[in-house]
């Protein structure tokens, strides 16, 4: 029993949730065991009370015969508002064998009923305080505790951005609480314990309010109060005593309100904080209120709107060190933190009262070496703090977030003299989502590249998915959203993040099923294509990744509103060519002064069209509609038939002359298959001409290695990866980028800047090449008929000699998944680790079954955990069951499959070292043909154009000495 475990319960995607909303939550657990190719045969769930006594459950499943270990949904009684409720989990596995139970976990519900609210929305009385004024307001109220304290529970939120305080002492470490969602359809409520923060002789409650999202002037018109023109809280604590009885307080008249130091904050510009307007003790008990303002009711925002939290908070997940301090030649005191981060500094300084110290946020320095703002736009970035004179202060902003590397420091005593670096930290802040995600290689710029997605995504998924997080925008912008979602679900965990936001955007969606630009919406656009397509890319998405069959039956109706509205426009059925659209955005093809590329954005929509078709069509076959799925492959099948008709030639060509246009015809299965290979062989033809450079924007470039590495020219993918030249991924690592830019050249060669109207140096959507890195060079899949990766595939597909080696790990719902692999010296060697409950397919690239061996052993051996091997066209297959495996085979068989009749020469090798090959090996190059061309720039030192002698077992042992070089 002790080899076989249950771990790792989760409740709603996370680890003992505190005031969760679902009403029939969704369990998951993870299986350790000592044996290879273990399943789950059956599992047994008891549910108990609060107080957790599991000889009389709430909910005991008993025996149940079943492979399910993620997404259990309960099934007991209902579930009771504030209640906490503990579980545990034993399994019973096909080697009939019977874990021990579990550690207990628990979950405890939000304040789920609206008529339990006993608070009221307060905001300061309008007659002795402005409440539109800039300094944020602090609001408290003294109570006393009448008894020994069992437990007890605020239930908070605000119009705004608040931070929460109990006899002095901050009671969580979220920040920009409530976060910002489509306030004025859903406004999340956070639950805190406040148990141990009680006391006897009396206790003091406060609530600091900024304005956040809220009042922010969000978009583009440099306005205020976007959603509302006041401020206001809502609190409620319950207090449940030893002896059975409660007590509730609540906001209501009797606090009392003021200002402080914050005297300005909003998101784009920063904040403002006088040090010598603090209240000390402000929150506490014996703290001196008589001068404070009264409060009023504010009836500006509903009780309707409010939802127990759904998305994991904001929190400092990282603090950094200046690595640097220097002087521009502008004069300028900067501080280089090393990263370009989003958080905020905090600092330590002694100086006299009054003392004015501000820090100016940004992204990179100029050719000349000064820091540089252009690209901000109007958002100012800028922290000042005013020091209260009192010794030793430490400050950092509260309401307020920056995108940055680099600071300028102005007023810091002693600067003059160089400033010191241990006064000052960087606080990384984001949603605190799980790391999943892990992938290395041979190529130290590539894993440059990865670092880069990675904190790319850090710094924009802060509470919703931005598009940047410096300039006057910081908008969820539903196109990158969707292109990059498959990379972000892979490198750290999503689910409450995409439940959060799709739900918002589910309560965006128009009456008619179009789609904003941006959710929440600030903007008022809406409807193109590749963007509100987001709305079936997205929750389809998430479902791939963890089996989330609720989010995708909660979605279905807005996936399919979608689709209505786009059949609903121009006067074709079938296709979509009317209206606004972005188009394949800040593609290199495009026309002068437009950001729009030169693929035609009919073609665009329409093969959008189909493939948010066919993930609804998919989606209603999950969902069991049946009828409806019928009825979406029709009209699948009637816009596949008209994109064919419109944008392909008779002769099976793609009409529009993009690679763009070519990309998406193949990703999105629009054309069959007698068609496909002229397709991707013309594909390849418009990456070598552009001498293996892209020209594709957002639309193309997620796809673009995809549809080379499925359709036989990975090579040509990989180069693409590698190419250091503008335009390319590693362009920007050569400039020393530390994260995704929004431009392939946002800093050009000659070190000058794109236009500062539009260049974030941290803008992740080019990033979804990551999604390309994990699947196919690292190898590590899913089967896409199976959700969450229940049954995975690995293909790793080897870079020849351009990488050595690469791994990828990803933390599913079902445990830790790794392939990796590494060439040396003619043996290739794939490693391989699949969690239990779960089966993966491993393609073996180029591998013979009698050269392969598992731990030493040949294949043809009984070895435990594979469950069969067969050969395919592309070399071994090999069905496993969970455990860690290493396979080992020469390398001389890969090219056979790689190297094959349409692919060139210089895809495969480096052009001198082919040319010195084939001039060693001229005179035995003449039997039967293998290659019908060759690209002259290959074999320019022998004059030729075309060789065809040369056979394929001659090509063969070529490439093979090649890789011994």
């Amino acid at each position: 029993m002790g080899n076989l475990q249950v771990t790792a319960l989760k409740c709603e995607y996370r680890t003992n949730p505190l005031g969760i909303g679902a009403k029939h939550p969704q369990l998951s657990w993870q299986i350790e065991s000592d044996r290879r190719g273990t399943l789950q045969r059956g599992y047994q769930i008891i549910v108990a009370n609060e107080v957790g006594d599991f000889t009389k459950p709430v909910w005991d499943t008993g025996y149940m015969e079943s492979d399910q270990s993620i997404q259990l949904v309960y099934g007991g009684p209902e579930l009771l508002s504030r209640a906490r409720y503990h579980y545990k989990v034993k399994v019973w596995d096909n080697l009939g064998r019977e874990s021990a139970w579990s550690e207990v976990a628990w979950w405890e519900m939000g304040l789920m009923d609206q008529g339990e609210w006993q608070a009221e929305w307060i905001t300061p009385d309008e007659s002795e305080m402005d409440p539109q004024s800039e300094p944020a307001f602090l609001l408290r109220k003294q109570f006393e505790v009448g008894g020994d304290v069992l437990s007890a529970r605020i239930y908070a939120t605000a119009a705004g951005v608040y931070e929460l305080y109990v006899n002095g002492t901050r009671v969580s470490d979220e920040l920009l609480a409530p976060g910002w969602t489509s306030y004025p359809t859903r406004l999340q409520v956070q639950t805190y314990d406040v148990t141990d923060m009680l006391q006897r002789d009396g206790n003091g409650i406060g609530i600091l309010l900024g304005d956040g999202w809220y009042r922010s002037g969000m978009g583009f018109e440099n306005k205020n109060f976007k959603y509302g023109e006041r401020r206001a809280a809502l609190a409620q604590l319950h207090i449940q005593y030893k002896d059975g009885t409660e007590e509730v307080v609540a906001t209501d008249t009797t606090w009392k309100a003021s200002t402080g130091a914050i005297q300005y904050a909003t998101i784009y510009h920063g904040e403002t904080y006088d040090a010598r307007l603090e209240h000390s003790g402000w929150s506490s008990a014996n703290f001196r209120d008589d001068k404070w303002c009264a409060t009023q009711v504010c009836t500006d925002v509903s009780f309707d709107v409010l939802v127990p939290q759904e998305n994991a908070s904001t929190r400092v997940t990282e603090v950094i060190r200046p690595i640097a301090y220097f002087v521009t030649p502008a004069g300028d005191h900067v501080l280089d933190m090393g990263q370009n981060m989003v958080g905020r500094m905090r600092f330590t300084v002694s100086a006299p009262a009054g003392t004015r110290i501000e820090l100016k946020h940004a992204e990179v320095l100029d050719k000349d070496g000064n820091i540089y703002f252009g690209n901000l736009r109007p958002a100012k970035q800028v922290v000042t703090y005013i020091v209260k004179g009192s010794g030793p202060e430490t400050y950092a902003p509260y309401f307020s977030f920056m995108g940055f590397r680099y600071v300028r420091v102005e007023g810091f005593p002693g600067q003059e003299n160089g400033l010191p670096l241990d006064a000052f930290l960087g606080e990384v802040m984001h949603t605190d989502m799980e790391p999943t995600g892990e992938f290395e290689c041979s190529d130290t710029r590539v894993n440059q590249l990865q670092s880069n997605i990675r904190w790319g995504q850090r710094g924009n998924f802060l509470d919703v998915p931005t598009d940047c997080p410096q300039r006057d925008e910081r908008l969820g912008w539903t196109g990158d959203a969707q292109v990059f979602i498959s990379t972000a679900l892979f490198n750290y965990q999503g689910g409450p993040f995409f439940t959060k936001w799709l739900h918002d955007m589910k309560a965006e969606q128009r009456p008619n099923g179009g789609i904003p630009f941006v959710v929440p919406d600030v903007v008022g656009g809406e409807n193109s294509a590749a963007w509100g397509d987001a709305a079936v890319i997205c929750p389809w998405t998430v479902y791939q990744y963890y089996g989330d069959k609720r989010l995708l039956a909660e979605q279905y109706e807005s996936m399919k509103g979608w689709i209505s509205y786009i059949r609903s426009q121009g006067d074709q059925e079938f296709l979509w060519n009317t209206g606004f659209h972005f188009g394949d955005w800040l593609a290199l093809d495009a026309k002068e002064n437009s950001y729009i590329g030169a693929t035609p954005v009919a073609l665009i929509a329409t093969a959008y069209y189909a493939y948010s078709t066919r993930i609804v069509r998919d989606a209603a076959r999950v969902l069991g509609h049946e009828e409806e799925a019928l009825a979406f492959e029709e009209l699948y099948q009637g816009v596949i038939q008209a994109f064919r008709d419109e944008f392909m030639t008779k002769n099976g060509r793609v009409a529009a002359p993009t690679q763009t246009a070519h990309i998406l015809a193949l990703v999105f299965d629009l054309v069959d298959d007698e068609v496909r290979a002229r397709v991707a062989k013309d594909l390849n033809e418009l990456i070598l001409d552009n001498d293996y450079h892209l020209s594709t924007g957002f639309v193309g470039t997620p796809y673009l290695c995809f549809a080379l590495s499925n359709n036989g020219y990975h090579e040509t993918a990989v180069k693409l990866l590698l190419q250091e030249s503008y335009p390319g991924w590693l362009y920007s690592v050569s400039k020393g980028a530390t994260t995704i830019w929004e431009h392939w050249d946002s800093i050009k060669s000659d070190g000058s800047f794109w236009s500062d109207d539009m260049n974030s140096f941290n803008h992740y959507a080019y990033g979804a090449i990551g999604d390309w890195m994990y699947r196919k060079i690292a190898g590590l899949d899913m089967d896409v008929t199976v959700p969450a990766f229940k049954r995975i595939h690995i293909e790793p597909m080897f870079g020849l000699n351009r990488l050595s080696y690469a791994k990828a790990a990803h933390t599913s719902l079902y445990g830790r998944i790794e392939s990796g692999w590494q060439v040396d010296q003619g043996q290739i060697q794939v490693t391989v680790r699949i969690p239990a409950n779960t089966t993966a397919d491993v393609i073996l690239a180029g591998a013979a079954v009698g050269s392969v061996k598992e731990g030493g052993n040949s294949l043809d051996t009984l070895i435990p955990g594979i469950q069969a091997i067969s050969e395919v066209a592309q070399g071994v297959r090999v069905l496993l069951g969970s455990g860690d495996y290493t396979f080992t085979y020469g390398n001389s068989d890969l090219f056979r499959v790689t190297f094959n009749e349409h692919s060139r020469i210089d895809d495969v090798l480096d052009h001198e070292v082919a040319t010195a090959i084939f001039q060693k090996h001229m005179s035995s190059l003449f039997e039967g043909p293998f290659l019908n061309f060759v690209r002259k720039s290959t074999i320019k030192q022998l004059g030729e154009n075309t060789m065809t002698g040369v056979t394929k077992q001659q090509i063969e042992g070529l490439l093979e000495e090649l890789i011994l070089i």
